[in-house]
C-alpha cells in the first residue's frame, strides 16, 4: 500500500473518506479528524505564541508575511524516517499549512536520501474544486476508482439541500465572518456554502465567491447590514467562536449591527465545517441551512451551532 504523509487537515479527511486511512503514516499538527489520525506522528508544529488573541495573531501573521518567515516548521528528520511514497500540502494560503516552498525542499532531500516521494498540492477554490480534490487524492493514491462513490454521496446531500432551499422566498443576507479582529469577510467556497444553504451573501460577500476572503474596516461591515452573522473564525471550533463572539459583543461596532441587536448572530464549529476544504465542508452547507431555517428567535438550535445573545440580553450556554 502506499505511504501517504499528509500536511494539510482537508486532505487528511479526503484520505479518510476514501478509506484510506491505514496508509496514512505522518500528519501535520492540526490533523483531528477522522479520529485515528489521532495517534499517527506530527510532522508540524506552529510558530505563533499559544493564547494569543485575534488582533495578536492576524499581526504575528502579517509581520512574518511580510519577513517572509515561516508560521510553521517541518520536521525533516521525522519525514526521512517516515519515508512516504505521497505527500500532500497545498500552496493556497501561506497561513493555513507549511509553505510549499519548504514542503519541496524537503522532497528534494529525501530525492537525495534515495526516495521518490509525489507531491500533490491541491489548491480548491470552489466547491467543484473541493470535489475535485478528492478525485486526485484518489488518482494519486492509485485507487481511482474509490472517487466517485464519495463524490457522487455528496453531491446528493448537496442537491437535496438546494432542493429543500430553492422555494425559500425570505432569503437573509448573511455575512459569514472567518475572522473577528480585524474583520475579514468569507471567501472561496464560503459565499456558495451560503447560497446553497438558502442565503444571500452580502455584496462585498459575494465578491469574494472563488477569491481569498478579505479584511474590511467596521464602517465596511457595517454597510453590508446583514440579517445574520456567522461567526466562523479560520481554525476555531465551537466552543472558540463563542468566545470570539463574546468578545466582539464588547465592541460598539459589533453593537450597532441590526444583525447583533435582534440576536441573529451564530457562532459554529468553523474548523471542522467552514475552513477546510475538505468532505466536511458538505455538513457545513447542512449545517448553514438548518440556522436559516431556524431563524425565528423562538426555534431551537441546530447541533453543532450555538445562537448568540443579543445585544444586553443574558449569556448562553455553548453546546454542540
Amino acid at each position: 500500500m502506499v505511504r501517504i504523509v499528509s500536511l494539510l487537515p482537508s486532505a487528511t479527511e479526503i484520505v479518510g473518506a476514501l478509506g484510506l486511512t491505514e496508509a496514512l503514516v505522518g500528519v501535520s499538527h492540526e490533523c483531528d479528524y477522522p479520529p485515528a489520525v489521532q495517534r499517527l506522528p506530527r510532522l508540524t508544529r506552529s510558530l505563533l505564541p499559544e493564547g494569543a488573541t485575534p488582533a495578536e495573531i492576524d499581526a504575528l501573521v502579517v509581520r512574518a508575511l511580510h519577513e517572509h518567515r515561516a508560521l510553521y516548521a517541518l520536521d525533516l528528520d521525522l519525514l526521512e524516517r517516515l519515508r512516504p511514497d505521497l505527500i500532500l500540502t497545498q500552496e493556497l494560503c501561506a497561513v493555513c499549512a507549511v509553505a510549499y516552498d519548504e514542503v519541496l525542499r524537503a522532497a528534494r532531500r529525501l530525492r537525495g536520501g534515495g526516495g521518490q516521494p509525489t507531491i500533490v498540492s491541491l489548491e480548491p477554490q470552489t466547491i467543484d474544486d473541493i470535489l475535485e480534490s478528492i478525485r486526485v487524492v484518489a488518482q494519486s493514491a492509485g485507487v481511482p476508482e474509490r472517487a466517485e462513490p464519495v463524490v457522487a454521496g455528496l453531491r446528493q446531500r448537496l442537491e437535496r439541500v438546494r432542493a429543500r432551499t430553492a422555494s425559500l422566498t425570505a432569503r437573509p443576507r448573511v455575512l459569514v465572518l472567518e475572522w473577528p479582529d480585524p474583520p475579514y469577510v468569507g471567501g472561496h467556497w464560503v459565499p456558495e456554502m451560503v447560497l446553497l444553504a438558502g442565503g444571500t451573501n452580502v455584496p462585498l460577500q459575494q465578491e469574494r465567491l472563488g477569491r481569498p476572503s478579505v479584511r474590511v474596516t467596521w464602517e465596511t461591515l457595517q454597510a453590508q447590514d446583514p440579517d445574520l452573522i456567522v461567526i466562523a473564525p479560520c481554525g476555531y471550533h465551537l466552543a472558540q467562536a463563542v468566545a470570539a463572539g463574546h468578545d466582539l459583543a464588547r465592541r460598539p461596532e459589533w453593537a450597532a449591527l441590526r444583525a447583533v441587536q435582534a440576536g441573529e448572530v451564530w457562532a459554529v464549529d468553523a474548523n471542522s465545517y467552514f475552513s477546510r476544504p475538505g468532505p466536511r465542508v458538505v455538513d457545513g452547507v447542512e449545517l448553514l441551512a438548518a440556522i436559516i431555517a431556524t431563524r425565528p428567535p423562538t426555534v431551537g438550535q441546530p447541533p453543532r451551532a450555538q445562537r448568540l445573545p443579543p445585544v444586553g440580553a443574558p449569556s448562553a450556554t455553548p453546546t454542540g
